[in-house]
This record gives C-alpha cells, sequence and structure tokens, in this order.
C-alpha cells in the first residue's frame, strides 16, 4: 500500500481508501454486517488508513460499524475516518424522498453543528477527522450558515479537518466557491472516474493552487466499472443503481466504455477495476480513491491498485 498527504494540510493515507456506502445497508441491495465488518477488517490488516462514511448512510448504521470494527482492532488512533453531514434523515418525513429514503438537504448552522455531535457520538471519538458537508446545492453553499458552522466545529476542536462534497455533474459550477473557502476547507470530495472527467478542467487547477486534498468518489461509477454489468443488467427499485444505473444510463456508459479497450488491451494481467482506481489516483490533484467494497474479495481486488500507482498518460485512452 502506498501513502500520500491529503493535501497541504490534510493528514496521511493510503492511495486507496474504503468508501462505506454500501455496509450501511441501504440502497446497495441486501449486505451482511458480519461481511461488511470482515471487508472492514482485511483492508485495514492490508494497510489500507482511510475510510469514507456519511451520517446518512444506513441512517448512521455505516458509522456503527466503523466504530465496532475500530475498537475491536484497536486502531481508532491509525485510521482516518471522513463522514459527512447535510442529509437531514432525522426531521423527515416519507414524502421528503424517494429512492434514499426520506431525507432532505440541510445546511443550517444549528443542523451541521447538531449532526456534527451526533457522528460524533456514534463514532465514539472526541473529534472527528473529517467532516465533509455532503454535496448541498449551490444556492445552499452560497449562505455563510454552512462554512460558519465548519468553522465553528474546528475552532472548539470537534473536527480536525474541514471538508466539501462536491455534487454531482457540479464539479465545475460549483469550482467557485474554493475561491472564497479556500482558507477553511482542507479537502473536497469529487465524482471523477474514468468516463467522467469534468473536474479536470476547472476543479482540480484550483484544488491544487490552494494546497486543497482530493478524494475521488465514485471511481468505480457504482460498480460499472468493474465490467461486470450489460445493457440487460437490472437493480432493486430501493437500489439506487436502478435510477443511477438505468437502461438509458447503462447504454450510454457502455458505448463510452468501447474507448477503454485500448487500455484493458495494455494491461491484460489486471481488472477493470484495478485500472479504473489506478487512473483516479493518476492525476496529480488527487490523493485517495474510496471504492465501496461489501466481500473481502473486493477489498482486496481493490487494493492492489495502491501498489500499482498511477497509468502512464500516454496508455489513457480520452473520453
Amino acid at each position: 500500500m502506498k501513502y500520500t498527504q491529503l493535501g497541504a494540510r490534510g493528514p496521511k493515507v493510503s492511495t486507496i481508501g474504503f468508501g462505506a456506502w454500501a455496509i450501511g445497508g441501504m440502497n446497495w441491495g441486501k449486505t451482511d454486517d458480519e461481511v461488511s465488518k470482515r471487508a472492514l477488517r482485511i483492508a485495514i490488516e492490508n494497510g489500507l488508513t482511510f475510510i469514507d462514511t456519511a451520517d446518512v448512510y444506513g441512517f448512521g448504521h455505516s458509522e456503527d460499524l466503523i466504530r465496532e470494527v475500530l475498537e475491536e482492532m484497536k486502531v481508532k488512533d491509525k485510521i482516518v475516518v471522513a463522514t459527512k453531514a447535510g442529509n437531514d434523515f432525522y426531521n423527515t418525513s416519507s414524502d421528503d424522498d424517494i429512492g434514499y429514503g426520506p431525507i432532505r438537504q440541510n445546511a443550517d448552522y444549528d443542523y451541521i453543528i447538531s449532526a456534527a455531535e451526533k457522528s460524533l457520538k456514534r463514532l465514539n471519538v472526541e473529534a472527528l477527522d473529517i467532516l465533509q458537508l455532503h454535496s448541498p446545492d449551490t444556492e445552499k453553499l452560497e449562505r455563510d450558515e454552512p462554512w460558519l458552522a465548519l468553522e465553528k466545529l474546528k475552532q472548539d476542536g470537534k473536527i480536525k479537518h474541514a471538508g466539501w462534497s462536491v455534487q454531482s455533474f457540479g464539479e465545475t459550477t460549483q469550482a467557485f466557491l474554493l475561491d472564497d473557502h479556500k482558507d477553511l476547507l482542507d479537502v473536497i470530495q469529487v465524482r471523477y472516474n474514468l468516463l467522467e472527467r469534468e473536474a479536470e478542467k476547472v476543479l482540480f487547477k484550483k484544488s491544487q493552487a490552494y494546497g486543497i486534498g482530493v478524494i475521488v468518489r465514485i471511481p468505480l461509477l457504482f460498480g460499472f466499472l468493474t465490467g461486470k454489468f450489460t445493457q440487460d443488467s437490472t437493480f432493486d427499485a430501493e437500489d439506487h443503481r436502478s435510477m443511477n444505473l438505468s437502461p438509458d444510463k447503462l447504454k450510454t456508459y457502455l458505448s463510452q466504455l468501447e474507448k477503454m479497450q485500448p487500455l484493458y488491451d495494455k494491461y491484460p494481467d489486471q481488472t477493470k477495476a484495478q485500472l479504473a482506481l489506478r487512473f483516479c489516483i493518476t492525476h496529480p490533484a488527487c490523493h485517495v480513491a474510496i471504492p465501496g467494497a461489501k466481500t473481502e474479495q473486493q477489498v482486496l481486488d481493490n487494493i492492489k491498485a495502491s501498489d500499482l500507482g498511477g497509468i502512464p498518460e500516454e496508455d489513457i485512452p480520452n473520453v
């Protein structure tokens, strides 16, 4: 496993992390807590030091499982856990959302403070390693409240590093916010993968200029870039992939994927997942990729990408 500094002010982390949305037990199909915890253990035993979660993943369940494993292994001081706040599942009804459970965006000052306090209790720590605003709409981020909440939490020692998860497909339209909050933000989280490279246009240039660490989410495009889905793949209604990998989107992605064949041919001894992850840690702005994993085998396949390192620029096909 290779390690890097997460930006100029962030902690040292493994270049491949553990995305803990799926182990929350919602939105990703059926999960088994014991299998999930074994996956976390094997990741840590093999040198992984970065876990990304959110309070809304399983409505607190992902954070609970992470705490259990870190306490059982006695490694809480060795693992960086990044969580998120801003998707309110505490004060909602079933009318507030369709597809992800009853949630709504909430970037109010008092809400962010209270959500952070609840995550502190679930993770059983005195300070959160990283707290990220969870992909709010631009209009909410143009208000002072969420940023003042992060600043207050940092001043009070409740969070070690302040972060922001950039809204999917807002990588360029929201980039101006880095200019306004570059002194507060230590890290950002960005949607970026072989087929979706919008972040390269503006956002990565700004993050590098400001020394802000970059966490790459959706590096496997919800599992699509592992090569296991076809045009006929379907998902249960409660699985978010029924929307994010709908038949229309699968058709588009499969068409784009054909352009990646030269890359796969160049490295026939590596899995498609490994090559997708290697791509995500190739760009100099990117520090850690956080593929989701539910099983030990998925973890072992993912973490090999760290030692393989980035891909030579000339081997990366255009999209």
